[in-house]
């Protein structure tokens, strides 16, 4: 299977490669050009063979990749010269890919011209970035008497006289277009030369001259160079930034942001100020933070923030969690919306002191946004709690509900009737000392449930009932509306409801 997979990924990028380089079969090579020769193998973390050296001018780079050097897998590898480095050699423009499997079974050539200097090279398949290394020109057209150039750079936070607060940091470069830099050194105030490897800072307070020179491999030494600055002292800063992270975007019912979220992070800092702001997402690499950060992935997240001021201070890191859902289709379904009225009821129906109305409205899209309701011919208002409606007569509430994107259910209305607590709402009353059900006694007392109906009255057994189902679940509202009522205690209520239930009544 990796053999397959060489064979595929090789193909596809030598015929690419092989369309823009100089690169031609093996053939004979000219007797005036030196050829070089790196080999390779199924190693990936260094070339089989390199040459070290060379001399300037013409010459033939063999780079072979093949079962011959060792590659049984089929493995492919580059030889790609760098163009961009510092202290390098640029003229050389070089990218081979071979492959066992390619048409030159992984062996190529081509026709450069090499100069003084030194040239790098590596391999560009991800994964073997290790295989690097160093190829030393020398001679070739004449004698280097050149010397290298140097230059220096001062950097670091300078207050409003120029001066170097804390600080200076002194960054030598050096370049040699013939044999190539080999040494490059520095000396601070005239006190002895060190060899240079990495930008020199220095933090002593007052004046300060820095010098630098470098050689090349020729023995040539350029002239001294100099740069002069002056270093003061720094505030007393040793508070670090503040650090905010801020999310926005839409969001559903669940907190979850629908389709992207966007992050924003804040810095301040009231002493040296804030030297840079950095995030990671998700676990991955610090990088620098600057312009709002757009996290469309689908998923939950983690956002770090962090802040560093310019002595050096770093603030906690701030965390932000979220989750990226997909936006849902547009909502264009209204909510649904039921209403039920509950109470004391009388023989007739009515609503005794009291009827109780209970709006319920669902929605499976957006959400529901408001609920409203109007009681006769009043305003509409915003629907709370149940609506308690005790004045005598007859009533209609109307009621309707609006979902989170704008869609208002149709306008449906309830109507029923509240009769005065206190009248004889029942003036042949049964007024035995029980509640009796179809010749059953409960021992629960038949008490007036106050408009003069008796707790018999409102159970009303000689009604005519559908069937016996509906019988009781009529005995289950009378009691129910009696405990809220203090007219019955639960246990009451359990008992005429069960006596109910062994009741012939609607059978």
């Amino acid at each position: 299977m990796r053999t397959s997979v060489s064979r595929r990924a090789g193909a596809a990028l030598i015929g690419l490669l092989l369309a823009v380089l100089p690169v031609t079969a093996p053939s004979a090579v000219a007797d005036d050009a030196q050829t070089l020769t790196w080999t390779t193998d199924d190693d990936i973390t260094r070339y089989r063979s390199t040459p070290a050296t060379a001399e300037a001018g013409a010459t033939t780079i063999v780079f072979e990749n093949s079962t011959a050097t060792g590659n049984t897998t089929g493995m492919p590898h580059t030889l790609t010269f760098d163009t961009s480095a510092e202290g390098y050699n640029h003229d050389v423009t070089l990218n081979i890919l071979a492959s066992p499997f390619d048409v030159n079974n992984g062996r190529h050539q081509a026709t450069v011209t090499l100069t003084p200097g030194r040239y790098r090279y590596y391999c560009t398949i991800p994964g073997h970035s290790t295989m690097v290394g160093e190829l030393t020109v020398t001679g070739g057209g004449g004698e280097d008497t050149t010397a290298p150039t140097v230059t220096g750079e001062v950097t670091g936070t300078r207050n409003a006289d120029g001066h170097y607060v804390g600080s200076a940091t002194v960054t030598v470069t050096a370049t040699d277009t013939g044999s190539g830099v080999d040494t490059v050194e520095y000396q601070i105030d005239d006190t002895s030369w060190r060899p240079y490897t990495a930008p020199v800072a220095v933090a002593a307070i007052g004046d300060h001259a820095v010098q630098f020179r470098a050689a090349d491999n020729a023995g040539n030494v350029s002239t001294t160079g100099s740069v002069s600055f002056r270093v003061v002292a720094g505030n007393s800063d040793s508070t670090p930034p503040t650090t905010t992270v801020a999310l926005t975007g839409d969001r559903d019912t669940a907190g979850r942001y629908l389709g992207a979220a966007t992050a924003t992070v804040t810095a301040a800092d009231t002493g040296s100020g804030v030297d840079r702001v950095e995030y990671q997402l998700d676990g991955g690499a610090w990088a620098a933070y600057t312009a709002p950060l757009v996290i469309s992935a689908l998923g939950a997240h983690m956002l770090h923030a962090r802040a560093t001021d310019k002595a050096g201070n770093v603030s906690a890191e701030q965390m932000a969690h979220f989750t990226v859902v997909q936006r849902p289709a547009e909502d264009t379904t209204p909510p649904a919306v039921t209403a039920a009225v509950t109470g004391q009821r009388d023989p007739a129906g009515d609503y005794i002191g009291t009827a109780t109305v209970t709006v319920t409205a669902t929605d499976t899209g957006s959400g529901v946004g408001t609920v409203e309701y109007r009681l006769g011919s009043g305003a509409w208002t915003a629907y709370t709690s149940p609506l308690a409606v005790s004045v005598p007569g007859t009533h209609t509430v109307r009621y309707r509900a609006t979902d989170n994107a704008g869609n208002t259910a149709a306008e449906q209305q309830v109507s029923f009737t509240v009769a005065a607590t206190g009248a004889d709402a029942c003036p042949d009353s049964d007024t035995r000392d029980t509640v009796i059900i179809d010749g059953a006694d409960t021992r629960v007392p038949n008490t007036d449930s106050g408009n003069g109906c008796t707790v018999n009255d409102l159970i009303a057994e000689n009604d005519r009932y559908p069937h016996h189902a509906a019988f009781v679940r009529h005995v289950e509202t009378v009691t129910a509306g009696l405990v809220t009522a203090g007219k019955l205690t639960a246990r009451q209520a359990g008992a005429i409801v069960r006596a109910a239930a062994r009741s012939g009544v609607g059978s």
